[in-house]
């Protein structure tokens, strides 16, 4: 019962509280053994008795060497183990699992990196079991205990160690010869410096125990990455001797090509490429896998050359990896392939040839949107401007497609928004100031970085801008197009989004200028004139409020008011007309209260916003026949310095139709009278044509 409770305690990781009871049960066992030796002389079977005491003490006494082990106890546990030893000759059968105890405790030290006692541990587990050979583990058991013990040597101290490594690994080859082994062997040798004859034998030895070709060619690599290279080369050059029957090969022929590209040998990596091609045709084909690592490798050659500006050479490694591709296959690879290829032609001043390629690339990949950029640039360089604007719409619509998400070849928003700004940046050095404003419209629309689509629009705003025709038609021109980008300006920076404060208010305001300097150039279109107004209000509510913002708001919607009111004088009253007063009226009440939040902070003397505002207030709702009017006069007449001529102009309005409120225009000619009459000079002339004109309106008042 102590020894089970021991073994619960040690598997639990408590070795102090397996101690005690591991003791009791030794002390137990050991007092049976006595009891049972002193009457061995009257039981028969006293014999098997004390057998089967020995060895339930032997695995109490393994038990304890492990929890002495566990607690850094080595000279303990050796202790322990030498006593399980000695009982061996008595319980032989228990050889293989002494010796087993021995290479896990090597085993534990070497994870502990403590590698001298890692070393005693594996040689006794050998010892041990070499002391029986019937009832030992086995020698493939022992062939690993002494690998290990080669490992520990090695990383312990290669060179102290050198002769002891090699010597546990050739003793490890002859109990069970292995591929572990032998491979083992030739690292200690290169890690230990030895000459390349005796790395040599080991190569050749390997060669002979029938090893797998995966292996010598994991053991070509491993010399040179030691910068054996000659030794590589011809190691390589016996293997794929040996293995020429192999359908495997092609591993081997792949690896020499690449070996040979890794040292800058590039002549004789396309020779080995072109013997490789000859047997492509003629039914030597590489396996699947060693095709596409080959095509990995001339395709990582041909981007080399061509991001180093060598675009002969790298069409040449793109010619190989289309060599072995049927004719009229149909593969996305393929069109990636030809996209490169048309890539190296139009570098090289061939567009007859990128256009066969990009064509063939059409063909085998058409929903790339890598192909429809280069079908773009083929039709920019063509001056086909048509062609280059359906380009770019795939494009647009390619990116936006759940299929594109998923597809390997575009992995993100970021490669289709690189992909647009470029096409913008090619349009303009050809002098396509067309296609480069579609690309990067098709960039604002797709584009889910709002930085980017900030910059992209303040680019079409100055191409706008760039135009050297300055006549009128082309002005408002301009402008119909300049006003869906500032739209578009003002719904991006009103998103919450990962832009900086610092960089969103800086647009605003630099959309908000553009936006206003647009309005100043729309004399005689009051409705553009609004538009802009507007905008530049809505873009400044994004920047922080001062005295000079608080201006400008308020200039924004009395102008935007003003224009409005123009426009319905224009028009016959109707639905539309009554929807833009009560739009103009929401400006108007919205500039009050910039007015008073402005008036709060300081005096304005002999500023006319006021009284502007009560005009415009009044001809708004004495158009849209809101009794409120009156309240307007009031607020008129209330005001410190009330000139005649606004309250002429409120008696005009209050009869210009649809309106018709005779009673205030009566009052405001009265008290308009009254005040020209207050003055030195009144002029007389000036009032009876007010008057006459009143009082022959259409709708005259009695």
């Amino acid at each position: 019962m102590a020894s089970k409770t021991g073994r619960t305690w040690l598997d639990c990781k408590n070795p102090q509280m397996a101690d005690h009871f591991l003791k009791l049960a030794v002390k137990s066992l050991e007092t049976l053994y006595s009891q049972l030796t002193t009457r061995s002389n009257a039981a028969a079977d006293s014999s098997s008795s004390k057998a089967d005491v020995e060895k339930d003490l032997l695995r109490i006494l393994s038990c304890q060497a492990e929890s002495a082990l566990t607690q850094g106890n080595h000279h303990e546990a050796v202790g322990y183990v030498q006593r399980c030893k000695d009982m061996l000759q008595r319980l032989p059968k228990d050889t293989a699992y002494l010796s087993f105890m021995c290479y896990n405790f090597g085993l534990e030290m070497y994870n502990l990196r403590k590698f001298e006692e890692s070393s005693f541990w594996l040689g006794q587990s050998y010892d041990i079991g070499k002391t029986n050979v019937k009832y030992g583990p086995g020698s493939d058991v022992l062939a690993k205990a002494l690998r290990l013990l080669a490992t520990v040597y090695v990383e312990w101290d290669c060179q102290q160690f050198q002769e002891q490594a090699l010597n546990a690994v050739s003793l490890a080859n002859k109990e069970c010869v292995s591929t572990s082994g032998l491979y083992l062997k030739i690292r200690i040798l290169m890690r230990c410096g030895a000459p390349d004859n005796l790395i040599s034998t080991g190569l050749i030895e390997m060669l002979e125990s029938q090893v797998s070709l995966e292996v010598c060619l994991s053991i070509v690599k491993l010399l040179m990455v030691e910068d054996r290279d000659l030794l590589a080369f011809e190691y390589l050059k016996r293997v794929c001797q040996h293995f020429e029957s192999s359908p495997d090969l092609g591993s081997a022929l792949v690896l020499h090509i690449e070996l040979l590209l890794q040292r800058g040998k590039e002549l004789l990596a396309k020779q080995k490429t072109e013997n490789i091609i000859t047997g492509h045709y003629t039914g030597k084909q590489l396996a699947p896998e060693a095709l596409s690592c080959l095509h990995v490798l001339l395709w990582d050659q041909g981007s080399k050359h061509y991001e180093a500006g060598n675009y002969a050479e790298a069409l040449e490694w793109y010619n190989y990896s289309v060599s072995f591709f049927k004719s009229g296959q149909i593969e996305p690879n393929l069109g990636k392939l030809q996209r490169n290829r048309a890539s190296c032609f139009l570098q090289l001043q061939q567009l007859e040839k990128a256009k066969d390629a990009i064509r063939e690339a059409e063909r085998c990949d058409p929903e790339s949107i890598f192909t429809l950029f280069g079908i773009y640039k083929i039709a920019i360089l063509e001056s086909n401007t048509e062609k280059a604007a359906e380009a770019l719409s795939s494009m647009g619509l390619l990116s936006k497609s759940p299929l594109c998400k998923e597809d390997k070849l575009l992995v993100s928003d970021t490669a289709a928004s690189y992909l647009l700004s470029l096409a913008a940046q090619i349009a303009l050095e050809n002098g396509k100031q067309e296609a480069a404003m579609k690309a990067l419209e098709v960039l604002c629309q797709t584009s889910n970085d709002e930085a980017q689509v900030v910059t992209a629009l303040r680019c079409l705003v100055r191409l706008v801008f760039s135009t050297t025709d300055e006549s009128a038609e082309r002005r408002d021109v301009n402008l119909d197009v300049l006003l869906p980008y500032l739209k578009m300006a003002l719904q991006t920076l009103s998103r919450q989004s990962q832009m900086a404060a610092e960089q969103r208010i800086e647009a605003a305001n630099w959309f908000r200028k553009t936006a206003w300097n647009s309005a100043l150039q729309c004399e005689g279109s009051p409705d553009r004139m609004r538009d802009f107004f507007v905008l530049s209000y809505q873009l400044s509510l994004l920047c922080p409020t001062d005295r000079v913002l608080l201006m400008g708001q308020k200039t924004c919607l009395l102008m935007a008011a003003a224009a409005s009111l123009e426009l319905c004088r224009n028009s016959p009253y109707s639905a539309q007309v009554e929807e833009e007063l009560t739009q103009a009226l929401e400006y108007i009440q919205t500039c009050w209260e910039v007015w008073k939040t402005l008036k709060a902070s300081e005096s304005f003397p002999s500023d006319p916003t006021e009284s502007l505002l009560l005009l415009y207030e009044f001809e708004t709702r004495a158009k849209l026949n809101d009794t409120k009017v009156e309240v307007i006069l009031e607020s008129v007449l209330e005001l410190e310095n009330v000139e005649a001529k606004v309250l002429e102009t409120m008696a005009a309005l209050a009869m210009e139709a649809p309106a018709y409120f005779p009673r205030l225009c009566k009052k405001a000619l009265r008290i308009a009278l009254s005040l020209h009459k207050k003055q030195s000079q009144p002029d007389l002339a000036h009032c009876r044509h007010h008057y006459t004109t009143n009082i022959h309106h259409p709708h005259h008042f009695l």
